[in-house]
């Protein structure tokens, strides 16, 4: 039998600390060693017995969220030799809330659930338990997999193997003639759009659109930060906004954003309330479609960080017109479900790390 993880509770309130062991209890894989009423409480308890994962209250007194997890993240960074304790935020759904689970998120929090606000406690910890259990398995298997890689590497240098040579971005669209860029993104999403968006915004002027799965007021938070970091203007996306040079557009959280040209032949923002598509409004395969039939090839589309296969689908249409492809590698996503389903549908012409995707946009648009 697997060993099971190890999950450490902090809350300020006893009824959530209670609902969330209780969404937790009677799973195989699972076992909450312990909870907390702040985050100076937690960090005592980390230093005696360290968790492989945090739960971790947003908004509390001594020791707020953000802080906890910047210890949190002080304390990995100071016992290399162990695994990483994981973070998942644990938010009010109100624009304090957003703001600084948006920060954490960056900061490099695994994810994030919303407290629910049901008629009973069996309706919220049922809730509790829908969003928890994926995103603690989730990180489980990302771990599994981060171990699995440091021991590849490790017996590669052992055996000095050569590094796989790095793939050149053989652009399948005209250098200049790109119109706009495409992002499709989810779990570890805010990170990695703070690490690549100031970059892309310093290399391109382009119009970027931007599909982040989160609920309402978060996408909004998530367009302020990014705002405040990068020279796009940076909102979130409103119905019948002529598209410009220089802004950044993402998705409002919890509904559908599209491109479309009018008469006069200007693209546009439309935000719809259409079905959900893969589980998910915004939906990354809205956003891709519609920007296939309004810009044809003149796009780069880019797969980043998520679960699931959002995005996959729409591929086909972009690829059929020109578009280029980017998805982000396995070794610098948090969870590699969406690009890797990208890479898996064939459509993809190059994979690459995170870090290096503002300098292939800037190639294939004749910027560097």
């Amino acid at each position: 039998m697997a060993e099971r993880l190890k999950i450490l509770i902090i809350d300020d309130s006893i009824i959530f600390r209670n609902a969330i062991a209780s969404a937790l209890s009677g799973e195989n894989d699972i076992e909450v060693t312990g909870t907390a009423h702040n985050g100076a409480r937690g960090i005592e308890l980390i230093k005696l017995k360290p968790p492989d994962l945090v739960t971790c209250d947003v908004e509390m007194p001594v020791m707020d969220g953000l802080a906890t997890l910047k210890a949190i993240q002080e304390y990995n960074a100071a016992h290399p030799d162990l695994p990483d304790i994981g973070v998942i935020m644990v938010s009010s759904v109100t624009t304090k809330g957003a703001e600084v689970t948006i920060n954490a998120l960056e900061y490099g929090a695994f994810d994030f659930v919303t407290k629910p606000d049901g008629k009973n406690s069996q309706e919220n910890t049922a809730y509790l338990r829908r969003q928890l259990l994926v995103k603690i398995r989730l990180f489980a298997l990302r771990r599994s997999a981060a171990a699995q890689r440091k021991k590849a590497q490790a017996s590669s240098l052992a055996a000095q193997l050569p590094p796989p040579p790095s793939r050149a971005t053989p652009a399948s669209v005209p250098a200049g003639q790109i119109k706009a860029v495409i992002i499709g993104v989810s779990t570890g999403g805010p990170r990695a759009l703070s690490a690549i968006m100031p970059e892309l915004s310093n290399t391109i002027e382009l119009p970027i659109f931007i599909v982040q799965h989160m609920p309402p007021t978060f996408t909004q938070s998530l367009a302020e930060s990014l705002n405040n970091k990068c020279r796009h203007q940076v909102i979130e996306g409103r119905h019948n906004d002529i598209v410009d040079n220089g802004w950044a557009y993402i998705a409002p959280g919890g509904r559908h954003m599209l491109v479309r040209k009018n008469t006069l032949g200007q693209v546009m923002t439309t935000i719809n309330d259409q079905p959900p598509e893969n589980g998910c409004r915004p939906s990354v395969d809205v956003l891709f479609r519609s920007a296939a039939a309004a810009y044809g090839g003149d796009v780069v589309a880019i797969i980043l960080t998520g679960m699931g296969n959002d995005g996959t689908k729409s591929l086909g249409p972009l690829k059929r017109a020109g578009a280029y492809v980017i998805a982000q590698d396995e070794a610098t996503s948090v969870v590699w479900g969406m690009p890797g389903s990208a890479v898996a549908s064939g459509q993809v012409d190059d994979v690459l790390p995170l870090d290096k995707i503002p300098t292939a946009v800037g190639r294939l648009t004749g910027k560097r």
